[in-house]
């Protein structure tokens, strides 16, 4: 295979999302560490389980990244594109760094794509497009960096307890909020997890998003939004309904979270990518 496209698994994508003739696709799986209990984010994951352990569990659940020789095992093709989750919530980006030094015998394009879920989706798309349109591999390297930094993502969380619990987010941000009782939006700035805005209910938040992307600069007709949700499909549509009354987008995609995102977003948990 001359190409493949390589994502860890906080894209929230399974292996079968590409099927191309002409470019291979793999999603690499991160794991979930509850108690003695541990889920490989892979398509076997069983998420409300996985949830409702977490729930029961008064100790600290973390994450672990792929490694190193997961990625190498991997990189198959003469060229790969690697996107990972933003390499300052995680260590995947350099797990794929590693690997990438390790095979030298091949070209690896490493992407951070200083984000997660819907963003990584994003750039996936446009690097196919970019192959099928004809680019030399280093035309794609650039021009994806490019697209990457025009993204937007914005997130509307129940609880930001396994956020603050990693390390992911501040203490004191989380505090603010469960002291004055707010909903914060949040975004993914540089790739850092940021509060954005303080509102006093989640519909209320939910509601400030929809206006913080309506008022983007952005030529809508050619954009894709996702919408990635943690069991809030209802929610995720009237979002979309919404957003499309205010924004032309070319399509808004609804996607459930898998293990890694859900871990972090907890029941209700929006995240909404462009």
């Amino acid at each position: 295979m001359k190409y493949k496209i390589i994502v860890d698994s906080s894209s929230d994508l399974t292996n079968d999302y590409l099927k191309d003739e002409a470019i291979d696709f793999e999603v690499v799986p991160l794991t979930i560490h509850v108690d003695k209990n541990e889920f490989v984010d892979d398509e076997n994951i069983d998420i409300p389980l996985m949830l409702e352990t977490m729930k029961n569990f008064n100790g600290k659940s973390t994450s672990s990244c792929p490694s190193p020789g997961d990625y190498v095992k991997s990189i198959t093709a003469d060229y790969n594109f690697c996107i990972t989750i933003s390499s300052k919530l995680s260590g995947s980006n350099n797990s794929a760094n590693l690997a990438k030094n390790i095979c030298e015998d091949k070209n690896v394009f490493v992407i951070d794509s200083k984000g997660t879920a819907g963003m990584m989706e994003l750039i996936v798309d446009e690097l196919v497009r970019l192959i099928k349109e004809g680019n030399s591999y280093d035309e794609i390297c650039s021009k994806i960096l490019k697209f990457r930094d025009n993204l937007n993502l914005f997130f509307v969380l129940e609880s930001f307890d396994n956020l603050v619990k990693n390390g992911r987010m501040s203490k004191f941000s989380a505090l603010f909020a469960k002291l004055i009782k707010i909903r914060p939006l949040c975004i993914a700035s540089d790739g850092d997890i940021k509060m954005h805005k303080t509102v006093r209910t989640r519909w209320a938040a939910l509601d400030a998003m929809i206006d913080e992307i309506a008022n983007s600069n952005i030529d809508f007709n050619n954009r894709v939004c996702i919408i990635s949700h943690t069991f809030a499909e209802d929610d995720a549509l009237k979002i979309k309904e919404k957003l499309l009354a205010r924004c032309p987008f070319k399509e808004v995609r609804i996607r459930p979270t898998r293990g890694l995102c859900s871990f972090y977003a907890l029941t209700k948990g929006i995240i909404c990518s462009y």
